[in-house]
């Protein structure tokens, strides 16, 4: 897959990532090929639901080189002083860019870590990126500015950056294996978080009473978090599309219905002389039947001109210029085998006998659409990402399949088994150099992923 990847985020979710350029059009499918035994219909999984609750899109400024940004600050507060303020700007920018880029690699570095079990495997590693986010914070506190008004700006993205990694580490020494055999590869990791940890002290980053309370400490953390997106993390507006074309709809369905049962009304009156009790009756008959058929046949009129239509649209904003940078244009509906397009379909039939089961096909499509010719200075990607909860998927989920027996001699032991579900996902990316596709396998239980795996095409 050119350029877009899947991976797994939290225990029931995961992640699709990709950059966009200047200028640059993109569409994103996913076709899901969910077992009729997990349970998900239109009845029980409302499309719309799922969306609002538990698809996000994130979009922010990318640079596949950490250290470029931050090495151009170094020069901009030499700046003459008629550009003080745009001076400012500029090495917050960068600055935030930096600190955001190592945090995200951090982060997925040590879930990486964290997926090795076995302590051969888990401490090498461990320690290798121990000594990259050394080399990253030196580098990041190596240029720390003169000027007092951008000293402010450093040392909110230092004393976030240093806890984060403090932090990191501790989690991922308290949930990596344990192995007397590795004692001095943990007093290293050991050694890394005390340092960070007595380097904010010696900095005087925070006060006794923060620290002394881990909400307040956490919640501070929080708020320098959000101050480092600054500039670099774009603000998104959901809008959704057919609110005017719903209303529409609901309003022509009810006309017509009016329009006949007026009709019906008034050949009842020329019927019946007088007010009797079978006029009261008929009358009332007649405006029964319309409050059952009016949300009938509307939905029914809904659900047939809103099929294959775009339902929301997401724009991404630069926080500080309120510039637009991106659309996004989104479907998620449920669709048949016949919808599916030929290439998709041919992906879905290589599978093998065994795993051709009863299925719903729920389909997500994003078009991207970058509208500025070129971003600011210094920046020459946007990075996408697109997070999808499994967690409604799993509702309907068994808890457990019993217990498998196995002879052992004369011995009969048993074991405890779960009930597995899979998936199988295609991602498809189309843009100018054309049409790309890849088949994922899902596997999941009712607690979290066990497994994505990438299919051979």
């Amino acid at each position: 897959m050119n350029k877009v990847t899947l991976t797994q985020d939290e225990n029931l979710s995961f992640k699709i990532s990709y950059q966009l350029l200047p200028q640059e059009q993109q569409r994103i499918d996913l076709y899901f090929s969910l077992p009729v035994e997990m349970g998900i219909s239109p009845s029980t999984l409302n499309a719309e639901d799922y969306f609002y609750s538990n698809i996000k899109s994130h979009s922010a400024y990318y640079s596949a080189q950490l250290h470029l940004p931050l090495v151009r600050s170094r020069f901009i507060s030499q700046r003459f002083v008629g550009e003080k303020k745009e001076a400012q700007s500029d090495y917050r920018l960068n600055l935030n860019l930096y600190s955001y880029q190592v945090k995200l690699a951090l982060d997925t570095d040590i879930k990486h870590t964290l997926k090795l079990k076995s302590a051969e495997e888990f401490y090498p590693a461990a320690i290798e990126l121990a000594e990259q986010i050394s080399g990253l914070t030196k580098k990041l506190r190596r240029y720390t500015p003169s000027d007092h008004k951008l000293s402010s700006f450093f040392e909110n993205a230092d004393n976030y950056l240093s806890w984060h990694v403090e932090q990191s580490f501790l989690k991922l020494l308290s949930k990596g294996p344990k192995s007397s055999d590795f004692s001095a590869e943990r007093e290293f990791l050991f050694v890394l978080c005390r340092e960070e940890y007595n380097y904010r002290i010696a900095c005087k980053y925070n006060s006794k009473v923060t620290l002394d309370d881990p909400n307040r400490i956490t919640n501070k953390m929080h708020l320098l978090q959000r101050l480092i997106e600054y500039g670099v993390v774009f603000q998104k507006q959901t809008r959704y599309l057919d609110a005017n074309l719903k209303r529409f709809v609901r309003g022509g369905v009810t006309a017509v219905i009016m329009a006949f049962v007026m009709f019906l009304v008034l050949n009842a009156r020329s019927s019946f002389t007088e007010v009797t009790l079978a006029l009261i009756a008929f009358l009332g008959l007649i405006y029964g039947l319309r409050e059952i058929f009016k949300e009938d046949l509307t939905s029914l009129m809904w659900r047939k001109i809103q099929k294959g239509r775009p339902k929301w649209q997401n724009l991404f904003r630069h926080s500080v210029n309120k510039k637009r940078i991106l659309s996004q244009i989104l479907w998620l509906e449920y669709i048949t085998t016949h919808d599916l397009p030929k290439t998709v379909n041919e992906l879905f039939q290589q599978r093998r006998q065994q795993n051709k089961q009863a299925a719903r096909l729920l389909h997500f499509r994003c078009d991207n659409k970058v509208l500025t010719k070129e971003f600011l200075p210094g920046y020459g990607e946007i990075q996408q990402n697109l997070f999808f909860n499994m967690t409604p998927f799993v509702r309907f989920l068994k808890k457990g399949a019993g217990r498998l027996y196995s002879l052992d001699g004369q011995k009969v032991s048993s074991q405890a088994v779960e009930r597995r579900y899979q998936i199988n996902l295609i991602l498809r990316c189309v843009d100018k150099k054309g049409e790309h596709l890849q088949r994922f396998k899902i596997t999941l239980n009712r607690s979290e992923i066990v497994n994505i795996e990438a299919m051979a095409i």
